[in-house]
């Protein structure tokens, strides 16, 4: 980690992925403060890990600001906020659209910044930034999600040149799963609750600890041991 006892700040922590992360993070020893859109759940998993719960809609830039007013300095930011409508290219709601370029893309660029305001100058942080394999191949639902995604990646890798080139140590690391089993899918296969119930039959899906297991591999690696893109799918996901 960027130091020991580190503190670290998990979005899109009121369930799924960014919970597990929460989690993870304060088991191996870090203060983490959990932000979301669910305030009950996210004060129920700070007593659970004694941390801090700071309620945030992120697609709002002045509760961003706010959220990391409140945090302080922190040495990790793990971007888990995500939103997965069925939103096709060819007929998605223009609503559903804009939600998924505020939330998955220009909400986790704008923490990014606030991240690099947050951590200690000399030494620097770590940004995890939660992708997906729809970030890497469109699957044939991928919609305007996939979309996203690709750009995730994007950001993390200009974000890693830009910091290399002003000499600031700030790690990046970017995750992308393939199908975790959290409360997202529903919303990805809203309409079509049949394939998922297939795709479970079929598929021992990954459990959201298993991608805290990489954040925390990340933030664990050496100094010297900058981790950028991690893929990590079901053994039975073929694509």
């Amino acid at each position: 980690m960027p130091t020991d006892n580190p503190t670290a700040l998990v979005t899109g922590a009121s369930s799924g992925i960014g919970a597990a992360c929460a989690r993870a993070l304060a088991g191996d020893g870090a203060s983490v403060i959990v932000t979301g859109r669910n305030p009950a759940a996210l004060e129920g998993l700070a007593a659970e890990i004694g941390g801090r719960a700071v309620a945030a809609d992120l697609r709002e830039r002045d509760q961003i600001d706010a959220l990391f007013a409140a945090a302080g300095q922190i040495d990790i930011l793990v971007n888990s906020a995500g939103i997965a409508p069925r939103a096709n290219v060819t007929d998605g709601d223009f609503d559903d659209f804009r939600a998924l370029l505020e939330v998955n893309v220009l909400a986790l660029t704008y923490c990014c910044q606030l991240a690099l305001k947050s951590f200690d100058p000399g030494r620097g942080g770590h940004i995890v930034n939660i992708s997906s394999m729809s970030g890497h191949r469109v699957p044939a639902s991928g919609g305007f999600y996939a979309p996203t995604k690709f750009a995730v990646r994007a950001v993390g890798e200009s974000l890693r040149h830009e910091l290399r080139a002003a000499g600031n140590p700030t790690r990046v690391t970017t995750i992308s799963p393939g199908f975790v089993d959290t409360p997202l899918l529903d919303t990805y296969f809203k309409g079509d609750p049949e394939s998922l119930e297939r795709l479970k039959e079929d598929i021992h899906m990954l459990r959201p600890e298993d991608v805290a297991h990489a954040v925390l591999h990340a933030v664990g690696a050496p100094p010297h041991v900058d981790v950028n893109d991690i893929q990590l799918r079901p053994t039975q996901q073929g694509a």
